[in-house]
């Protein structure tokens, strides 16, 4: 089995975190990696907001008051030393594909001359891409929606309204104690999907067509 193998087989959404603080230079380097996703046109048009100390504990203050963490099933998610809010820039697109090199595809009209968002396809690829560096770095990582305080969060912080917020990335250290019966290093903290039947490749390819 290749190493890029067991770190695509190994990557697991962690959702109980020690305190350990992450080296920025090591943060640094995901991120570096990420950046070598795939994008369209070279555009590149997406950002992080990482959050660490007073600025985690604030965003769980509005995401999740303290009145609501009683029945909060992953105490430890809110020890995550960083958050990672990952934007992604429409305007970046329309803008590059407004350059004279992309201009015949017609896609430097507007967002809505586009088929597909490419801004949202290029975050999500380099937000994988992120997850996968975490494993190989030895880091625990989960990726989460911010849905229901979408607004308060982007007030809080400042996010521009042109930006799309396509998710959350709490990332440090995965907590060596929890019980459960966790593997070494992997405690037991599963999600609730996390049972459902993997498909295999044959019902996932369509060969000649569909």
């Amino acid at each position: 089995m290749s190493e890029f193998a067991d770190v695509v087989r190994n990557r697991r959404m962690t959702r109980s975190f020690s305190t350990r603080p992450v080296d920025p230079t090591v943060l640094d380097s995901l991120v570096d990696l990420a950046a070598r996703s795939p994008s369209a046109g070279k555009t590149q048009g997406w950002h992080l907001v990482v959050l660490e100390g007073a600025d985690t504990a604030r965003y769980w203050d509005i995401t999740l008051p303290v009145a609501r963490r009683a029945g909060f099933r992953w105490t430890r998610l809110l020890d995550a030393p960083l958050l990672l809010l990952v934007l992604a820039d429409p305007d970046a697109y329309v803008a590059r594909y407004g350059e004279p090199d992309k201009a015949a595809t017609g896609l430097g009209a507007s967002a809505d001359a586009w088929p597909a968002p490419y801004w949202t396809i290029d975050a999500s690829m380099a937000a994988m891409t992120l997850l996968h560096a975490a494993e190989d770095a030895g880091l625990g990582a989960l990726f989460f929606g911010v849905f229901q305080r979408e607004d308060a969060v982007r007030a809080a912080l400042a996010v521009p309204d042109r930006l799309q917020m396509i998710g959350a990335i709490a990332l440090g250290y995965p907590h060596q104690d929890e019980p459960g019966g966790g593997a070494p290093g992997r405690p037991d903290t599963s999600g609730r999907s996390a049972a459902r039947r993997r498909r295999p490749p044959a019902e996932i390819i369509h060969r000649g067509g569909w």
